[in-house]
């Protein structure tokens, strides 16, 4: 494999579009792994091996590094940010506007708009698609809390359906069963960035007369079929978290559509149903897109898809490395393109292969430790008590690895030496 990652130097090298190796740098971390030293030359046979914490130090290994981006990108969002705040259209403004047809262009779809977080991109898409109370909708509990909430908030019960254990996304075989004369969508999630079988769930939703609307907010940029997700569904929705791989620096989201008259309904409902100067339509909400936000998100939605690559020579250097091991690692099927917003294996013994990581300086997480309906929160509406196997097995299997641009190979190769240390 020819994997190709910018020299580690005393200046982090860049290319033309702006992204840098700025690998690890943070609040006192400094220049993390420059003394690792991978290659020993030739042992002789009586010669013991050092164990793999006297070849290696500790290497702080982040699972994000948010400013190592900003670092990298600090001049032109500075420029953006004074340009925005100099003319002081901060209303839904030129940025918004610029925003959501660049983001429009990008999924391949008619319409998108802007609103105030990835949770509210979910509701106010099942909202305009047309979900009241008392209508039932079809998802997951593999997700984070949001997608659920979105439902219960407008008064309607979240149906679910466990998922598939190699992807870890709603698995459609188990949906149709679950549908009732009081469905009225279709919300499966599209985990990790990986895309759900969305031709599955077209079918099912077209021949049962329900909406389908997908949860992207975690894959900007996967595609299924050579159509970018957020594209089949009704309506769909994205979150800009910080952490994502189209993140702001605090809060955004953004949702997708095709039907015009839905795309009205979206920007009615993030605007309080605003109709004209001292006039509301409707009863809305107060959502709409920070016009700051909007101007750091255009700045790294035109590096996205390098962005994307970066990442996609960090799994497949990761799956090389890690090939072997006793962990499931993850993998794409003909039709489906990863974004790898995150990188997800199953692993054996995981809380202690936890410890043994953070002990060396790897940073992982667990999502999701404890599945939405098994949060406390969610017990009121009967959820808790329902089971559903693949998803509380994978609450105890899954753990997410460093994966970002900002990520060097150097990095890489130490955190699969930590792996197969563990497991010996």
């Amino acid at each position: 494999m020819n994997t190709r990652f910018p020299a580690r130097t005393g200046k982090p090298a860049s290319d033309e579009t702006g992204f840098r190796n700025r690998a690890n740098i943070g609040a006192g971390r400094g220049e993390a792994g420059a003394s690792c030293n991978f290659s020993r030359g030739p042992v002789s046979n009586k010669e013991t091996l050092p164990s793999f914490s006297e070849r290696f130090p500790i290497v702080n290994v982040p699972l994000m590094d948010l400013k190592a981006e900003y670092l990298d990108l600090r001049a032109e969002m500075l420029a953006r940010i004074d340009e925005a705040l100099t003319s002081m259209r901060l209303f839904l403004g030129p940025n918004v506007q610029a925003l959501e047809e660049e983001f429009a262009d990008f999924c391949g779809v008619e319409y998108a708009v802007g609103c105030g977080s990835g949770t509210d991109a979910c509701q106010l898409a099942l909202q305009a698609a047309g979900v009241r109370p008392g209508d039932e909708v079809i998802t997951v509990a593999w997700t984070f809390i949001a997608t659920l909430a979105s439902i219960v908030h407008l008064g309607a019960k979240p149906v679910l359906v466990d998922i598939e254990p190699r992807h870890f996304n709603m698995d459609p075989a188990l949906v149709e069963a679950a549908i009732t004369e009081r469905t009225k969508a279709i919300f499966p999630v599209h985990v990790y960035g990986y895309p759900v079988d969305l031709g599955a769930l077209r079918e099912i939703a077209d021949r049962h007369g329900v909406l389908l609307i997908e949860d992207a907010s975690q894959a900007h940029g996967a595609q299924w079929q050579g159509k970018r997700v957020g594209s089949v569904g009704e309506a769909s929705a994205f979150s800009c978290y910080m952490s994502k791989n189209l993140g702001a620096y605090g809060e955004a989201g953004l949702m997708t559509t095709n039907d015009k008259g839905l795309a009205e309904q979206l920007r009615l409902l993030r605007n309080h149903g605003y109709t004209g100067k001292y006039e509301h339509g409707l009863v809305g909400y107060n959502s709409r897109l920070d016009e700051i936000q909007a101007a750091i998100l255009r700045i790294k939605l035109a590096r996205l898809e390098q962005s994307m690559e970066i990442r996609r020579r960090q799994a497949e250097l990761y799956t090389e490395r890690l090939a072997g091991t006793p962990l499931t690692l993850p993998y794409e099927e003909p039709g489906f393109t990863h974004c790898w917003y995150m990188y997800n294996v199953r692993a054996p013994r995981r809380d202690e292969l936890v410890a043994h990581l953070e002990a060396r300086g790897v940073a992982t997480a667990q999502h999701y430790r404890i599945p939405a309906h098994k949060q406390a929160a969610l017990a009121p509406y009967g959820l808790n008590e329902i089971s559903l196997p693949e998803s509380e097995k994978a609450s105890e299997e899954i753990l997410i690895l460093p994966c970002h641009p900002y990520l060097s190979e150097e990095q890489i190769e130490y955190v699969a030496e930590g792996v197969k240390e563990f497991y010996g």
